[in-house]
C-alpha cells in the first residue's frame, strides 16, 4: 500500500504567519526590562541585543529550513536530530527537551505568569535582592501550572482552542505599545531623553558580562522558531517558502520587539526603568499607564497577563507530548506503557502525568532552590554552581545541542553546493558558539559548569531507562 503524503496547502501568507504566531510569545514582556537594566539603560545596547539575537535565530532557522526542505517528514527537533545524526542522539535530544528545556521553562511561565497577575492587584511577588518571595506568588503560579496540565490532559482540543485565543491577545499590546508608545516618546521627548542618559555624569557603562547576560535572557524572547519548520511538508514549494517565511517572519519579530523595547523609553526616566531588575515585570504596567492612562494601562496588562498563560499553555501542550513521543519511538522507559492512547478522549494521559511532575520539579525548583523561596533555603541563588536561570541556560544548552545537527548536514548533504552545504551551516554554527561563548562570559564558569553536571546526570538517567528497556 502507498504510503499518503501530507497534501501541500499552505503558501507563504500562512508560513509567515505561523513564524511571527510562534516565536512572538510573552518573552519580551519579561526580559525587556531585565535587557535595559544589564545594558546600563542604554536604550540603543539594549535595541542591538534584539538585532543581534534576532539574526542569530535567522541564520539557525535557516540551517533547519534547510534540513527540513531535504526531509520532509520531519517535523520536530528530535526529528532533525534522528536524520542528522541517529536515533540515539535524536533520544538524548528528546529527553533532554522532555525533563529539563520544556518544563523548566513552563515553571518559569508559571511563576512570571503569576508575577503578572498580582501586579494587576499591586502586590509585589518577590524580592529577589534577599531571595524573599510571597506565599501567594507561589500558590498561584502552582495553581496556574496545575490547571493548564489538567485541561490539557483531560481536554487536548479546548486546550488548543484557548492557544489559538491567546496567540491572537498576545500580538495586541506589542502592537500598540510599538507603535504608539515610539510616535509619542519622540513628540514629548521622553525618547530623546532616554537616549541622551548615555552622555549624563550618572550613566556609568556596563561591562561586557552585563551585555552578554543581555543577549542570553532575550533569546528567550525569540524561542520556538524550531516549531515552525515543522510544516514543511505541507508547505506549496517548500524549499523556497521556508526559507522566505523564515526571513520575512523573524524580520517582522525583530522589528516588532525592537519597536517595543524602543517604546520603554515613554517611562522618560531611566531610574525608573532599571529599577524594574530584575524582571521588569512592572516595567509594562508603568508604560503602559503612562502613555493610555490607569484603567486602560490595567487592561493592556490584562492582556499582558494572558499573552504568559498563552505561552506556558503551548509549552505544556509540548510536555504533556514529551513522553509519549519517546516512546512512540520505542525508547526510554517502558516504551508500550507511556505510550499508550486512553480510548476516552484519545490522548496519553500517563505521559501528560509524567509531564506535570516533571513541571512541579521545575516549579519547586525555581521558587526553593533559584529564587530563594520563602525562609526555606535562603538566598540559595548566591551560590553560583546552582544559580543559574534554568529557563535561560537550557536554551543556550539546546542550541549546544544544534550544533551536531549543523555538523551532520555539512557531512552528509554532498549534493548541495558550497554555500548551502559549508557556509550556511558553518554561520548557524558559528552562531550557537557565539550563544554558548555568550552565557559562559555572562554566567561565569561556576554556574556553566553546574549545569553541565546536572545536564549529564539527567542524561545518565536516560541512558540507564534506555538500556533497561532494551534488556526487556
Amino acid at each position: 500500500m502507498e504510503n499518503k503524503q501530507m497534501e501541500k496547502r499552505y503558501g507563504l501568507p500562512t508560513a509567515i504567519s505561523m513564524v511571527i504566531g510562534i516565536v512572538i510569545g510573552s518573552g519580551v514582556f519579561i526580559k525587556g526590562g531585565k535587557v535595559l537594566n544589564l545594558t546600563g539603560g542604554n536604550l540603543l545596547q539594549g535595541i542591538a541585543v534584539v538585532g543581534i539575537v534576532g539574526l542569530i535565530c535567522i541564520i539557525c532557522s535557516l540551517v533547519f529550513a534547510e534540513l527540513g526542505s531535504r526531509y520532509e517528514k520531519v517535523n520536530g527537533v528530535v526529528d532533525y536530530a534522528e536524520v542528522a545524526l541517529g536515533p540515539k542522539y535524536a533520544y538524548y535530544v528528546g529527553w533532554f527537551m522532555n525533563f529539563i528545556y520544556v518544563p523548566a521553562l513552563v515553571a518559569m511561565l508559571a511563576f512570571f505568569s503569576a508575577m503578572m497577575f498580582l501586579q494587576l492587584f499591586g502586590i509585589k511577588a518577590i524580592d529577589f535582592t534577599t531571595g524573599q518571595i510571597n506565599p501567594a506568588a507561589i500558590g498561584v503560579g502552582a495553581g496556574f501550572m496545575m490547571i493548564g496540565y489538567g485541561i490539557n490532559a483531560l481536554s487536548p482540543k479546548l486546550a488548543g482552542k484557548m492557544q489559538v485565543g491567546m496567540t491572537v491577545i498576545k500580538l495586541v499590546p506589542l502592537v500598540i505599545m510599538g507603535v504608539v508608545g515610539t510616535i509619542a516618546g519622540l513628540i514629548n521627548g521622553s525618547t530623546l531623553e532616554v537616549l541622551d542618559f548615555v552622555n549624563t555624569a550618572e550613566y556609568t557603562a556596563v561591562d561586557g558580562a552585563g551585555f552578554f547576560k543581555a543577549i542570553v535572557g532575550f533569546a528567550f524572547a525569540y524561542e520556538g522558531w524550531i516549531l515552525a519548520t515543522s510544516i514543511n511538508a505541507e508547505l506549496k514549494d517548500a524549499k523556497k517558502t521556508l526559507p522566505r517565511a523564515l526571513i520575512i517572519g523573524s524580520l517582522v519579530t525583530i522589528i516588532i520587539y525592537a519597536l517595543y523595547i524602543f517604546a520603554m523609553s515613554i517611562v522618560g526616566d531611566v531610574k525608573t526603568i532599571t529599577s524594574t531588575w530584575p524582571f521588569g515585570e512592572t516595567l509594562p504596567r508603568i508604560a503602559f499607564s503612562k502613555l493610555f492612562g490607569s484603567v486602560i494601562g490595567t487592561i493592556v496588562y490584562v492582556f499582558i497577563t494572558i499573552s504568559c498563560l498563552g505561552t506556558m499553555n503551548g509549552l505544556i501542550m509540548s510536555s504533556c507530548r514529551g513522553l509519549y513521543a519517546i516512546s512512540a519511538r520505542g525508547m526510554g522507559p517502558k516504551p508500550k506503557f507511556f505510550g499508550n492512547i486512553d480510548d476516552q478522549n484519545n490522548f496519553s494521559i500517563k505521559s501528560a502525568i509524567v509531564g506535570m511532575m516533571t513541571g512541579g520539579f521545575w516549579f519547586a525548583w525555581t521558587v526553593m532552590v533559584w529564587m530563594g523561596g520563602p525562609e526555606m533555603f535562603g538566598a540559595v541563588h548566591g551560590c553560583e554552581w546552582i544559580a543559574w536561570e534554568p529557563d535561560e541556560i537550557g536554551i543556550i544548552c539546546l542550541y549546544v545541542m544544534y550544533i551536531p545537527m549543523m555538523i551532520g548536514l555539512m557531512i552528509k548533504a554532498k549534493d548541495l553546493g558550497f554555500f548551502r552545504r559549508f557556509v550556511l551551516p558553518g554561520l548557524g554554527l558559528l552562531c550557537c558558539l557565539f550563544f554558548a561563548y555568550a552565557i559562559w562570559m555572562g554566567y561565569g564558569w561556576k554556574k556553566c559548569i553546574g549545569f553541565l553536571v546536572f545536564f549529564l546526570v539527567v542524561e545518565f538517567i536516560g541512558y540507564l531507562c534506555n538500556k533497561k528497556n532494551q534488556k526487556t
